[in-house]
């Protein structure tokens, strides 16, 4: 194959490589008429010197070429490989969602050698014709361009010293879109180093150089296997300063930034990268982003918050010295989204552990009364009866929170996820049943006596453990009159029977209570049925 059967200029890119190895190839030229020049009066290792950097240049020239000489030209099949000519020259049109895999691989090695060997324009059109590749064909395109080229290459352009802020840019933006494409592409950016330029970027690129970053950092912080890097990397100094309002970062880069804290510290297995986010101030900054107007911020600061406070009582002791129980009760009054309401109350919960927050929570009628209407709420029932049992109530606030017994009969009943739920509200409801006119409340009403005795029968509701039920119907079998006459009423005796004779404890007792002490009487006169 000769030279002239190859159309040489008809890539974009060899006006650019040209020069640089014509260049290389007079230095050539004159060190060797240098090395037959007997006299040597350069010296020996500056020659040596010399000849080193001309074959190190002369070296990456080839590797330009070897990449590019396969773009200039397609075999045909019948004619063989050597006999090519100008009419076999490549143009290579933008690959669809339909286009076979052999014209993407194609199209990838040409954005490859683009970015590598191109100036800055042909890398900027490069990156923006990977950015639409990426968009249009998906997952097929991203596996590929990590299969195909050296991602080192792309990672490289994001080094703010050697581009321009435009090329910047792109290449984070393409970073992105690979990390959120496929897993594959995601893995292998991870594997090649890329959290470190994406953090360098994120805290002191420019404003859409943080969004990208940030965007890339969120998803490939997705995979807990990854996470752990950022502290690693020194990185969580910088999330945290990304996630201040103060620092002009937008609310899409916020957002990415408290998403991957989020990642990080749900990740992290010991105490290390947890204290490290304390000791880099995260808790004032967390407890800031609970007032931001943006709800995932906002959701992933509570949870962050959560995952602390559950580290340890140490944790608990530092959150709550500055203040984070009226910041969390604040966002508690003030939200109307069930799915942030779930977030606000798990840090909650836990920081209910602590005997100063209990004290602070139990003593406000308000807020009892707003978690006792959150446990009709499918969302955030558990874990309302989960801080409602962990405090101490007093009789006013249980009479305020009558409302909700209903509620708890049907929670018992349902078996809920997660595991454990019916026992709470079992025992959420046993305590508010000691006060008299909760207990005359809830014995009218009908559907919830309903419930509790059908909860009754031994042979309803598998799984669920009938000295529940039983517990329940000791408390409202306190009242003499009414409340008993009720529960008999509902048909609870039959099934209580049967409870005593599987020897369940406290059925006896039950039984025995709402018949008025009067037990062989009530054996006596009553027609038993299955």
């Amino acid at each position: 194959m000769s030279l002239s059967s190859i159309t040489f200029f008809s890539h974009p890119l060899f006006p650019t490589l040209l020069p640089s190895l014509l260049s290389t190839l007079v230095s050539l030229r004159s060190i060797s008429i240098r090395c037959t020049d007997s006299s040597n009066s350069g010296g020996k290792l500056l020659l040596q010197s010399d000849l080193d950097i001309a074959s190190s240049s002369l070296d990456l020239h080839l590797h330009d070429l070897q990449l590019l000489l396969p773009l200039l030209f397609k075999p045909t099949g019948s004619r063989g490989e050597s006999d090519l000519d100008e009419a076999n020259a490549i143009v290579l049109s933008h690959p669809t969602p339909s286009s076979s895999k052999e014209d993407v691989s194609l199209f990838v090695r040409d954005l490859f050698a683009r970015l590598v060997i191109g100036d800055a324009e042909l890398k900027k059109k490069a990156l923006d014709s990977l950015l639409r590749l990426l968009l249009e064909c998906g997952s097929i395109a991203a596996n590929l361009f990590v299969e195909e080229v050296d991602i080192n290459c792309l990672i490289h352009l994001l080094d703010s010293n050697n581009q321009s802020s435009a090329i910047r840019e792109l290449a984070v933006a393409s970073i992105a879109a690979l990390a959120s494409t496929s897993e594959v592409s995601r893995k292998v950016i991870f594997e090649e180093g890329v959290l470190g330029p994406l953090l360098r970027l994120l805290d002191s690129g420019s404003t859409v150089s943080r969004e990208h970053s940030a965007d890339a950092i969120a998803t490939i912080t997705s995979d807990p296997n990854n996470a752990w890097a950022v502290a690693a990397y020194g990185g969580i100094a910088v999330l945290i300063d990304a996630c201040r309002s103060s620092t002009g970062g937008s609310t899409e880069t916020r957002k990415k930034a408290s998403s991957s804290l989020r990642n990080v510290v749900v990740a992290s297995v010991g105490g290390d990268t947890k204290e490290a986010m304390v000791e880099e101030g995260a808790i004032p900054v967390l407890l800031e982003m609970l007032g931001d107007s943006d709800t995932t911020i906002q959701k992933n600061s509570a949870h962050c918050l959560w995952i602390l406070a559950s580290s340890g009582e140490s944790f608990r002791v530092l959150i709550l010295k500055q203040g984070a129980l009226s910041k969390i009760l604040q966002l508690f009054h003030s939200c109307d989204n069930p799915e942030l309401m779930e977030h606000v109350l798990r840090p909650l919960h836990v920081l209910s552990s602590s005997i100063s927050a209990a004290k602070t929570l139990s003593g406000s009628l308000v807020f009892l009364s707003r978690l006792a209407d959150l446990i009709g709420q499918h969302h955030c029932q558990h874990l309302a009866a989960s801080l409602l049992f962990n405090l101490s109530i007093s009789d006013d606030a249980k009479r305020l929170m009558a409302g909700c017994m209903g509620a708890l009969v049907k929670m018992m009943m349902e078996l809920p996820k997660p595991a454990g739920s019916h026992v709470i509200a079992a025992r959420v409801l046993v305590s508010l049943l000691s006060i008299r006119s909760n207990r005359k409340e809830l014995s009218k009403d009908a559907k919830s006596m309903t419930r509790l005795v059908q909860m009754l029968n031994p042979k309803s509701n598998d799984g669920l453990s009938k000295n529940l039920p039983v517990s329940v119907v000791l408390a409202l079998a306190e009242d003499r009159g009414g409340c008993r006459k009720r529960i008999v009423a509902a048909g609870a005796c039959q099934h209580l029977q049967k409870l005593v004779e599987l020897d369940v404890s406290g059925a006896k007792r039950a039984l025995q209570r709402i018949s008025g002490g009067r037990f062989k009487n009530l054996f006596s006169s009553i027609t038993w049925r299955e």
